[in-house]
C-alpha cells in the first residue's frame, strides 16, 4: 500500500504550561505567564456586546487596531502588522527571511517558538551561551557567520526573567552586521519599571534592520483571543502582508484589543500588583533557600540549588495541592528550576500558604 509522503521534521513539539491536574478541579495555574488581573473592564464590555455580527469576515488589515496601536505607542501605523498572537508574526518573519541554507541565532534559554519556526523552514538554529542565565552579547557575536540571517531575543527573556539594559542591546545592534535582522520580543515590556531598561520599540522604532514583537496575551489578558503585532521597516511589513493569512485576527479579538489599549488605569493596576507580589514572593522564598532573578516581568525563575527540596519534588508537592508551576527541564533544558507566574492576590496567598505548609511539616 502506498501513501503520500511528507518531509520529516526533527522538531521538539512546543508544550504549553499545564492547566489541568487529574482529580483536582480548583486549579491555581501559575505556569503560563498569563495576566494576574484578567482582562480590562473595557474589553469585557466588548465581549458582552450582542450586536456583533459573526456572519461577516473581520477586517483583514486590522485597520482600527493598527490605528489604536499607533496612537498608544506613537508609532507609524504603516509599519505595524497584526497576527494571531505574536508567535504567528514570528512564523511569518521566518517564512519571509529564511531558507534551508540560513542560520538563526537564539539564546540557549529562550522562547521556544523562535527555534521551532526556524527549524520548520529548514534553517539551522545556533544557540548562544548565556552567563548566569542572562543573554550574552559576546557569545551571540561569537556565533555569527556569513550564513547568519536573524538573531532572536526576548527582553526581558523568557523563561529566565533576566534582561539586557538599554546600553547593552544598543551595543548588540551596533556590533552585528547591518544585513542581520535583530528581532526583539517586547512581550513583557509593560511590566518593566527598571530604570536601566528601554523596550525594543522605544530604542529601535526608526531602525530598518530591527523588528519588534508585541503581544496582547500578557498584561492585557487576551491570551485566549490570540492577538499580537510586529513593528518594522515598511518594506518588511509590505512583504509580510503578502504572505499573511487574509483574516487572521477575528473581529472580537480586534475590538477587545482596541479597548484594552484605551484602559491605561487597568494597565497601571496590573503593573503595581505585579511589582508588589513579585517582590513579596521573592523575599518569602528566600527564607527557604529558593533564590530567583531580579524582579522584572510577571514571573520568577526559581533556583533550588541551595534548597532542601529538588525542583521536581517541590513541583509535585505543589501539584498535589492544586498549584501548577512551569517545569523548565522539558523544552528549555534548565535543570532544578521552576518558573512561577505572579498570579492574582488569591493565587499568591494560596501559593504562600501552601509553601509554608510544605516546609513546616
Amino acid at each position: 500500500m502506498t501513501s503520500v509522503k511528507f518531509k520529516k521534521l526533527d522538531i521538539e513539539v512546543y508544550e504549553p504550561g499545564k492547566s489541568t491536574i487529574e482529580k483536582i478541579e480548583n486549579i491555581t495555574k501559575l505556569s503560563a505567564n498569563e495576566s494576574a488581573l484578567g482582562i480590562s473592564p473595557k474589553a469585557k464590555r466588548v465581549l458582552s456586546n450582542r450586536k456583533l455580527n459573526f456572519a461577516r469576515y473581520p477586517d483583514g488589515k486590522s485597520k482600527k487596531l493598527r490605528n489604536q496601536i499607533s496612537k498608544k505607542f506613537r508609532c507609524n501605523k504603516d509599519k505595524i502588522i497584526c497576527g494571531a498572537g505574536s508567535d504567528e508574526v514570528i512564523q511569518m518573519i521566518c517564512q519571509l527571511f529564511l531558507n534551508s541554507r540560513d542560520e538563526v541565532i537564539v539564546p540557549q534559554f529562550s522562547f521556544l517558538m523562535y527555534r521551532i519556526y526556524a527549524k520548520i523552514i529548514g534553517a539551522k538554529v545556533i544557540f548562544s551561551k548565556e552567563e548566569n542565565y542572562k543573554i550574552s552579547i559576546p557569545e551571540i557575536l561569537k556565533k555569527v557567520t556569513k550564513k547568519t540571517k536573524i538573531v532572536f531575543l526576548a527582553n526581558p527573556n523568557n523563561p529566565t526573567g533576566t534582561y539586557l539594559n538599554k546600553f547593552e542591546i544598543i551595543k548588540l545592534r551596533k556590533k552585528l552586521r547591518k544585513n542581520i535582522l535583530l528581532v526583539v520580543d517586547d512581550a513583557y515590556a509593560e511590566y518593566m519599571k527598571n530604570s536601566d531598561y528601554k523596550s525594543g520599540l522605544e530604542l529601535f522604532r526608526n531602525k530598518n534592520n530591527v523588528f519588534i514583537l508585541r503581544t496582547f496575551s500578557k498584561i492585557y489578558g487576551l491570551a485566549s483571543l490570540r492577538v499580537g503585532w510586529g513593528y518594522g521597516d515598511k518594506k518588511i511589513i509590505n512583504a509580510l502582508n503578502r504572505i499573511k493569512p487574509p483574516f487572521n485576527i477575528n473581529e472580537v479579538a480586534q475590538l477587545a484589543a482596541i479597548e484594552s489599549l484605551k484602559d491605561s488605569g487597568f494597565i497601571s493596576r496590573s503593573v503595581k500588583h505585579n511589582l508588589i507580589y513579585a517582590k513579596k514572593i521573592k523575599k518569602f522564598l528566600e527564607k527557604y533557600d529558593i533564590s530567583s532573578n531580579k524582579v522584572s516581568a510577571n514571573f520568577l525563575l526559581l533556583d533550588f540549588s541551595k534548597c532542601k527540596f529538588k525542583a521536581e519534588k517541590f513541583y509535585e508537592k505543589l501539584k498535589s495541592k492544586g498549584i501548577i508551576l512551569r517545569s523548565t527541564e522539558y523544552g528549555y533544558k534548565i535543570k532544578n528550576m521552576l518558573r512561577l507566574t505572579i498570579g492574582s492576590r488569591t493565587d499568591c496567598q494560596k501559593f504562600i500558604r501552601t509553601v509554608q505548609g510544605i516546609f513546616n511539616r
